[in-house]
């Protein structure tokens, strides 16, 4: 078993390599195949005997209690620990006490604060928008603060009493309207928290020539959590990469202290000289933009709360969760778990219907993570002849006016011959 692993800062990945998954649950035990297969033969096609992917179990979610009586084992995370890179099916969250979600504790133990979105259309694809292909996003949602957090105290225990005890007597909070009935949430943002996710987007942007990253938030109304971020963001942007970029903030100042001409003459001439654009949008005012001028923006970067509706609106906007991949990302360490973005759908389990593609398009992220990109464009160009077909699983074919529903097997079938 070959590992990928960390050498001064950089990815190290061997020819043949292990990869670590958890199957699933619910239609995990369908998808999780399909894309395996997939993966296996496009490898294969981009480089001979070169490389390979040996893929390596772990238990978690349903599976797992069955087999150990644990939702999420010790072994798995230490195997996700030691292996740095790993994909995974839908988890069922255990109803009860335990766990609050096995998604979210995967993601806290592992320290994976980037949670990555790429958004894209494929021609063939019926969207609810007029011109699609404007949309081309990449969306980087902190993943370990904000609501993530699970700072709560459900409302008439006692450690809500205690709470609201100590918010009236000892900070003098008068604004809790009804407190004897009142649930509580506290909202951590932190600088360290912020800067690392926004530095992370900004890299990226860099990286793949991208134009802008957009700070979205919403510190108009909560000035030191949703604010804090706004402000941390751009001071990133301002002390780490004054040479790449070129930040709204600034041409503020510019427009305060030179004039509005003065201003837009420093942004066009940044733009020609392909720097990118750092800029903030107000949460609301961004779900409503997209909608009318997506092509405005490009990397995203907001809190948790944020990047949930966001990415599920973008997702909507490109023809649904089912060809929305994921990747939890920590880019100190490298550790990176890829994952189907839609979940367990019990109601189609095991009926041969359900649509892989957020999983294989995931699978497609972990490919580029690990520099793999000929295999990825594969696997995405072969996606792109299916779509453009007509050829897709009922979710997708039944809006398509040259729609041809596969199932499962037929769409996977499909997709290998595309290859």
């Amino acid at each position: 078993m070959s590992k990928v692993y960390m050498k001064e800062g950089k990815l190290i990945v061997p020819s043949n390599v292990t990869v670590p998954f958890i199957e699933g649950d619910g239609v995990g035990a369908e998808i999780t195949p399909s894309c395996q297969k997939i993966v296996n033969k496009a490898v294969e096609l981009a480089y001979s005997e070169k490389k390979s992917i040996e893929w390596m179990e772990v238990l978690a979610g349903e599976k797992a209690f069955r087999q150990t009586g644990e939702w999420l084992p010790d072994t798995t995370m230490n195997v996700f620990k030691d292996y740095i890179i790993g994909i995974k099916g839908p988890l069922t969250t255990p109803i009860g006490g335990g766990i609050r979600s096995l998604n979210v504790a995967l993601r806290q133990a592992l320290d994976l604060y980037v949670c990555l979105r790429p958004v894209r259309w494929f021609k063939g694809v019926v969207s609810p928008l007029k011109e699609p292909q404007k949309v081309s996003m990449h969306i980087f949602r902190e993943n370990t603060e904000d609501i993530y957090a699970g700072i709560e105290w459900e409302q008439g225990s006692d450690e809500a009493k205690k709470f609201y005890k100590f918010l009236h007597d000892e900070m003098g909070v008068t604004k809790v309207r009804f407190p004897k009935t009142s649930s509580f949430g506290v909202k951590p943002v932190s600088v360290e928290g912020t800067k690392r996710l926004v530095r992370s987007a900004i890299q990226y942007a860099i990286q793949h020539n991208l134009p802008s990253v957009t700070i979205v938030h919403k510190g108009n109304i909560m000035k030191f959590t949703e604010g804090g971020f706004k402000k941390w963001g751009y001071e990133v942007a301002e002390t780490e990469f004054e040479e790449q970029t070129f930040t709204m903030s600034y041409y503020q100042k510019l427009k305060k202290d030179l004039g509005e001409e003065s201003a837009k003459a420093a942004m066009a001439e940044a733009v020609n000289k392909g720097k990118i654009i750092i800029k903030d949008c107000i949460a609301d005012a961004f779900l409503q933009n997209t909608l009318l001028n997506p092509e405005d923006y490009s990397v995203i970067a907001t809190l948790n709360l944020n990047g949930d509706y966001v990415s599920d609106q973008l997702a909507a906007m490109v023809g649904g969760i089912g060809i929305a991949p994921g990747a939890n990302i920590n880019y100190a360490t490298g550790h990176a778990i890829f994952e189907a973005t839609h979940g367990t759908a019990p109601n189609i389990a095991g009926k041969n219907l359900v649509n892989p593609c957020s999983l294989i398009l995931s699978s497609v992220m972990m490919l580029e993570y690990i520099g793999w990109k000929e295999a990825a464009e594969l696997i995405t160009s072969a996606l792109e002849k299916a779509f453009e077909n007509g050829d897709a699983t009922l979710d997708l074919a039944r809006f398509m006016p040259n729609g041809n529903t596969l199932n499962t097997d037929e769409f996977t079938n499909r997709i290998l011959e595309c290859l």
